[in-house]
């Protein structure tokens, strides 16, 4: 079985060094040795969420903080090119689910869209709190997954803002079921950032795909069925994985 991966300190993660020891304490090593309840011998991981990564054997547990003595120490570089997965705030949770999801597949940016015909909407103390769940998701699937870089969590956008972006981007793919270029067939920068608009479950607007492919995107199409909100972010991210990061 893969060992637990937990988020330590970056400070910590950076000065650590094979043969020394950390200390993982917080709410991290609260949940290690509370909840995981890790026990004297036991290995695991410590990331800082930027890639370092450490294999520790715990010499001591506490009721809320565990000393670990490290084995190996790991750098796991940045991908090439970047997926960022534009996503559209969706009823229920389903925009929670797919960017769970999207983090396990190896997304590295997830960025909330407010688009016209999403039926939640985020304002004022619900944005705040809203963004906030949002990145708490995204850390308990980086290690869940046990990635070395926890995907960056961008502040939501609405079109004109998505729009200044795909602008400023070299690929933006828009997945629209009337596309007739399948994803699948895409070609993929060798760096920089890869956009993956998903509209909401209403779909996405004649307005906005206007907008949005008079700034530079390509609408694309995954398949012959019709996925949820929750579903086609993650589905795209692995059909351009596979073609790249996976091949």
């Amino acid at each position: 079985m893969t060992h637990q991966l937990f988020l330590g300190p970056a400070e910590v993660v950076a000065s650590a060094e094979v043969g020394g020891s950390v200390l993982l304490d917080g709410d991290e090593g609260r949940h290690a040795a509370t909840v995981v309840r890790v026990r004297p011998g036991e290995r695991f991981y410590v990331a800082d969420g930027a890639g370092r990564r450490l294999l520790v054997e715990a010499d001591d547990v506490q009721k809320a903080a565990v000393r670990a003595r490290v084995l190996e120490v790991t750098e796991e570089p940045a991908a090439e090119p970047r997926f960022v997965l534009v996503q559209a705030l969706a009823k229920g949770d389903r925009d929670e689910q797919a960017i769970e999801a999207a983090t396990e597949l190896g997304v590295d940016e997830v960025v909330p869209w407010q688009a016209e015909r999403s039926v939640v909407v985020w304002r004022g103390e619900r944005a705040r709190k809203s963004l906030a769940k949002w990145r708490a998701v995204v850390t308990r699937a980086t290690k869940q997954s046990r990635r070395s870089r926890m995907p960056l969590t961008s502040d939501p956008v609405d079109l004109a803002a998505l729009v200044r972006r795909v602008a400023q981007n070299g690929l933006t793919l828009v997945l629209h079921e009337d596309a007739t270029e399948p994803l699948a067939q895409v070609r993929l920068p060798e760096s920089g950032d890869v956009l993956l608009v998903v509209g909401p479950e209403g779909g996405i607007s004649d307005r906005e795909l206007a907008a949005l492919t008079d700034a530079g995107a390509r609408p694309v199409r995954l398949g012959s069925t019709i996925l949820r909100a929750s579903s086609a972010g993650p589905a795209a991210l692995a059909v351009l994985s596979a073609g790249s990061r996976w091949a």
